[in-house]
């Protein structure tokens, strides 16, 4: 593991955790705060966090043509700084449509990372050690989540503005460490693009098209506690938001888990079972929190749900692998289903939301859509044939 974690590869650490762990799950824990302050409605706050992941979806769609334009370093760099900006032009609401262009451009950029940063570190990995580097990579989820789970609550101790300007250094921070560790020289994947859509589309249509809803729907199934788990435990069950933080530590210390957990599961079971096993299980814990309340069963179910934001990551992307030859193919898959998962959480987002509001804020429908979403997943991911075992993009190629 040594060996793998190189300053390219801690540089993409750094990606994730700006992108993705602070820019989308910091927010979860500040909901809370932003509505006892007056600065937003429980409708507007709620709905903001589903404008972030409509910007995950337009930066996931755009990232690979917006790092055409320059170069995908270049790209990478100018991604982390405007995800670290909008931490800092949101400790100052002016208006909720202020909140509202930062949390998109925030989601944008979480977006345009996730695609960019592990395809710019993972050509570089020998090809024996891609899948350990890919699991440290996406330990910038969980890392985000631990962090901001931790700092958020002692922070609003003293300000709202504060807490904002904090993450915003904090994400500055990660940028300046990351600056100059990315691998220099591109990778040139454009060449060829076109044909590997084509090849995809009519040699693995019918099992990666079943993959990728099954990718789909576990994004819905996941936005409720992405989303509402820290509201709902510190105004739902009015345990505080100290409480909601240490619920959203657990959820990170998941996160961070998740990968490692999961790679240990496919060596032994396969990809397949892995992922329909997990699935299964965090239909089970999402649910949970629509009937029982108790401290346990709030920590069994961040924890669990945490777990599945990272961990699903490879299982269904090693599925995936195990059906596309080339590197390049796997490039064009990757992206696709980046694509799906960000339209999952996009449209999840903006349905909990509307959901949330019409029934006068009710916290456990918003969890059972969740495990119903779960349980599309399952059927759907068993609907994809099985590959071949002896597939040699199984030993050569990246598990991200």
């Amino acid at each position: 593991m040594i060996i793998v974690v190189s300053r390219s590869v801690i540089a993409a650490v750094m990606a994730v955790l700006v992108g993705v762990g602070l820019s989308r799950f910091a927010y979860s824990p500040l909901i809370p705060a932003i509505i006892e302050k007056a600065w937003l409605t429980p409708a507007e706050a709620v709905f903001l966090g589903a404008v972030n992941l409509a910007g995950y979806l337009i930066g996931a769609l755009g990232g690979r043509w917006s790092a055409s334009l320059c170069s995908t370093v270049a790209a990478l760099r100018a991604f982390m700084l405007l995800a670290s900006l909008s931490f800092m032009a949101s400790a100052f609401p002016h208006s909720y449509y202020w909140l509202f262009v930062w949390r998109l451009i925030s989601g944008v950029s979480g977006g345009a990372l996730m695609v960019l940063a592990a395809p710019t570190v993972l050509p570089r990995v020998p090809a024996s050690r891609r899948g350990a580097a890919s699991g440290v990579i996406f330990t910038g989820v969980g890392i985000g989540i631990v962090l901001s789970g931790t700092i958020i609550p002692v922070m609003l101790n003293y300000d709202l503005v504060l807490t904002w300007l904090v993450l915003g250094f904090l994400s500055l921070f990660a940028t300046g460490l990351a600056w100059f560790w990315w691998p220099k020289g591109e990778v040139d994947v454009s060449d060829g693009a076109i044909l590997a859509n084509r090849e995809l589309t009519s040699r693995y249509k019918s099992g990666l098209a079943a993959i990728y809803a099954s990718y789909g729907f576990i994004a819905l199934g996941l936005v409720p506690h992405m989303v509402f788990l820290v509201d709902y435990i510190a105004r739902g069950l009015s345990l505080g938001i100290v409480w909601g933080g240490r619920a959203w530590v657990f959820f990170g210390l998941g996160a961070l888990l998740g990968p490692l957990i999961a790679g240990k599961m496919a060596d032994s079971l396969g990809y397949g079972a892995s992922i329909r096993c997990v699935l299964v299980i965090h239909f089970f814990s999402v649910g949970l929190l629509a009937f029982d309340h108790s401290n346990a069963s709030l920590i069994f179910s961040s924890i669990l749900v945490g777990s599945a934001v990272s961990g699903t990551v490879p299982l269904i992307l090693g599925q995936i692998r195990e059906r596309v030859s080339s590197l390049e193919e796997q490039r064009v898959a990757w992206g696709f289903a980046t694509a799906i998962f960000a339209l999952g959480q996009a449209g999840g987002g903006y349905l909990y939301s509307y959901l949330f509001s019409l029934s006068n804020e009710s916290y456990s429908l918003v969890f059972l859509i969740g495990s119903f979403a779960l349980v599309l997943s399952i059927i759907m991911n068993c609907l994809a044939p099985s590959a071949d075992p002896k597939s040699p993009s199984r030993a050569a190629s990246p598990r991200a």
